[in-house]
């Protein structure tokens, strides 16, 4: 048998395996119950699979450590850059963005598809063909500068480090949850996981347990998804009857947005929650008297309650209710104005097209339910005033002011929609960590058949997420409007215990005081949807224990290649090209081993000192990527005159405009560095590659033109690249 048959049939015998495990504990969970012990034998299971196929696949051999020995076959090609590609932010953050913004969400699946569309045309190919180790050597290669090596190297180390920052980060969240340790503990568990994959095998190592984990994480999604959907009345195969479930949650949504059936309460507690933003506003206009105020009150309630010998309960809520309040005027500003933009949006009437189960607001939840009641900073919340004002067609704001702000909000979802859809595109066709997986073919026609083969593998997965995030939202409509408070869902008790006040994932308000559950009232994270996908349909916690499976496989092969890369430039290109050129291979392969351990431990130790949002980080890792990478890459490969000093101008000047808009657009970075955020024609700071892509090729063919032009020997180079 040829070696495709043979991987082919471990593989099968592989995905056998695992429904035979979830069989098995199915069977046990029938009999003896279920419980977070099915949790740790997923988990703990998968990780000794991708051991022992670390361990298997261990090697010294630099063509083998670096490349997988150029010979790992299309179809497995695509599926390990499918895994290496489907990250934590792909797995659990895209369902959740499609849920929680409906048609906004897309923009992820058309930037990440269009970008492999790009790396078929434009990259992999001639990558391939020049078969160098990294990315910098390809570069340096092409130019045949040093300079550019170096400025590549540090675009690479960019780029890879913080995206790695955000697997390992999610690595932690998903043990933290499903194991029930501290979320630090978690990612000394991810670390250990993406360490057993990569550390003795390198690439050959990796490669082969990517495989694994693909199969994982894709079958996964599709029990989840059919499972859900058969419950759903919508068959085995929901993906063909995506449409009529779209329809079903648009006549919830129209129910929830009139006030008929089960949502007859919705528009009062949508009007209490415009007052409760209302009354925030007036405590933003007053500032700083109102933060002074503020913090008078809750003292001087705190000192009485203890000056009568209250409870202790009641002293730590008063004590809680004390600490949420910002610790300056200005920073109440910042906080204040973001639970103000919090309660219109959980004002807003269900859209698909909206964000109609927003995110729960740390401050507020560290309130008591008595608080809560009351507003976000104690007072009461005239519901029956709001109504009659809304009733009445009295309003506060003139409605021409309103009608210019929905057109400004519209303008401003385009422009980021468009700008978010071409930062992810250019920067999946730069990502280091991609590109590198296609020098392991064998030659030039498998790289090509292997982009073809991860876009099926890819669109396997895509074509099921949003069938999962409409289906989770139907679950959602159908069964929580209207119901008792005294009688919730097991799942939203749980996870409520499981996260900490402060950052709660789930929280309901009972703004109306009626004892029932209103849509406007409930506040979920985006990212515990696919999480809790299982628990909200009703399925057995086997099917959790295999999403915690799949979700933790996402991380750890895409923090596997993105380590790897890292270890490798600075072993190969740094060390090798540019410090010690006489070093033996056998030396650089060990280096690059203690050297992937040392990157791994300075990733795990920022994220657990980062508490950043995931989905920004990862934004701003493709920024990068593209701002830094695309443009040499591109017009190195189908400009034969661009020069050395163009592609050192391209890449320098592309980094710069992309990180100084990331500092100056994002609200945290400007305020560290005591500047107002500010943005270009509204573009999030996410997106901060569109600028500096185009800055990079402008500047990078002006720098060409005005530079000597290049040599023969190099304009040979670049059209054998171009050969088929």
């Amino acid at each position: 048998m040829t070696r495709e048959i043979v991987l082919a049939l471990r593989y099968a015998a592989f995905t056998v395996g695992l429904f035979v495990f979830t069989a098995v504990l199915y069977a046990m969970e029938r009999r003896y119950g279920g419980g977070a012990w099915i949790a740790y034998l997923f988990l703990f299971m998968t990780l000794a699979v991708y051991a022992v196929i670390g361990m298997l696949s261990r090697t010294s051999h630099s063509h083998e450590y670096y490349l997988a020995g150029q010979r790992v076959p299309a179809v497995f090609n695509g599926m390990a850059t499918a895994a290496d590609w489907l990250s934590a932010a792909s797995f659990i953050g895209l369902a959740g963005s499609l849920f929680a913004t409906g048609y906004q969400g897309l923009a992820y699946i058309v930037g990440w598809t269009g970008g492999f569309c790009l790396v078929a045309v434009l990259l992999a190919p001639y990558v391939r063909k020049m078969a160098r180790y990294t990315i910098p050597d390809f570069l340096a290669t092409r130019y045949d500068s040093g300079a550019v090596r170096v400025i590549a190297v540090v675009a690479t180390m960019l780029c890879s480090f913080v995206y790695l920052v955000a697997q390992i980060q999610g690595v932690g969240l998903i043990a933290a949850h499903f194991i029930g340790v501290d979320v630090s503990v978690g990612i000394v568990f991810g670390l250990a996981g993406i360490l057993v994959c990569s550390f003795l095998g390198g690439m050959r190592a990796v490669t082969w347990t990517q495989v694994a984990q693909y199969l994982i994480l894709i079958v996964a999604m599709l029990v989840t998804v059919s499972l859900i959907g058969h419950r759903a009345g919508l068959g085995w195969l929901p993906q063909w009857h995506y449409g009529e479930a779209y329809q079903r949650v648009a006549a919830l949504e129209a129910d929830l947005r009139d006030g008929r059936g089960t949502g007859a309460g919705e528009p009062r507690a949508r009007a209490a929650y415009r007052q409760a933003a209302a009354a925030l506003q007036q405590e933003i206009d007053a500032l700083p008297a109102s933060w002074t105020a503020q913090k008078a009150a809750r003292v001087a309630a705190l000192t009485a309650a203890r000056e009568r010998n209250a409870s202790l309960r009641e002293i730590g809520q008063l004590q809680r209710f004390l600490d949420a309040l910002p610790a300056s005027p200005e920073q109440a500003l910042q906080v204040w104005t973001r639970e103000r933009d919090a309660l219109l949006r959980q004002a807003q009437p269900p859209s698909s097209t909206w964000l109609a189960v927003p995110a729960p607001s740390p401050s507020s939840a560290a309130m008591s339910g008595d608080q809560q009641a009351r507003g976000q900073h104690g007072e009461v919340i005239a519901v029956d005033a709001a109504m009659r004002d809304v009733d009445s067609g009295d309003s506060t704001m003139d409605t021409a002011d309103i009608a210019q702000g929905d057109a400004n909000a519209g303008r401003a979802n385009a422009i980021n929609f468009i700008a978010l859809v071409m930062s992810l595109t250019l920067g999946t066709a730069s990502l280091p960590h991609i590109l590198t997986r296609y020098i392991t073919a064998p030659d030039v026609g498998s790289a090509r058949r292997a982009v073809g083969w991860t876009l099926f593998f890819i669109s396997l997965f895509y074509l099921s997420v949003p069938v999962l995030a409409i289906l989770v939202k139907l679950a959602l409509m159908e069964n929580l409007p209207g119901r008792s408070l005294a009688h919730l869902p097991d799942w939203i008790v749980q996870w409520q215990q499981a996260t900490p006040p402060t950052q709660p994932l789930v929280r309901i308000d009972d703004l109306l005081h009626d004892g029932l559950l209103h849509w406007a009232g409930l506040a979920m994270q985006p990212d515990m949807v696919v999480l809790a996908a299982p628990e909200i349909a009703g399925l057995p916690y086997v099917i959790t224990g295999l999403i915690a499976a799949g979700a933790l496989a996402a991380a750890l092969s895409t923090a596997d290649g993105l380590l790897l890369t890292i270890a490798n430039v600075l072993s190969h290109d740094v060390y090798f090209k540019l410090l010690a050129s006489r070093t033996s291979a056998h030396r650089r392969v060990m280096l690059s081993k203690f050297l992937l351990l040392a990157v791994a431990l300075a990733a795990a130790w920022l994220a657990s000192v980062n508490g950043g949002n995931i989905l920004f980080i990862v934004g701003a890792a493709f920024s990068l990527a593209a701002s830094g990478l695309f443009p040499a890459l591109v017009l190195g490969v189908f400009w034969e005159r661009m020069t050395r000093r163009g592609a050192v101008a391209a890449m320098v000047a592309g980094l710069v405009v992309c990180v100084y808009y990331l500092c100056r657009a994002h609200p945290g970075f400007a305020h560290a560095m005591d500047l107002t955020p500010d943005t270009w024609f509204g573009v999030a700071a996410g997106s901060a590659g569109v600028f500096g892509v185009p800055v990079g090729f402008a500047v990078g063919i002006a720098a060409s033109l005005f530079d000597t032009p290049p040599s023969e020997v190099m304009r040979n180079r670049v059209r054998w690249m171009r050969l088929p």
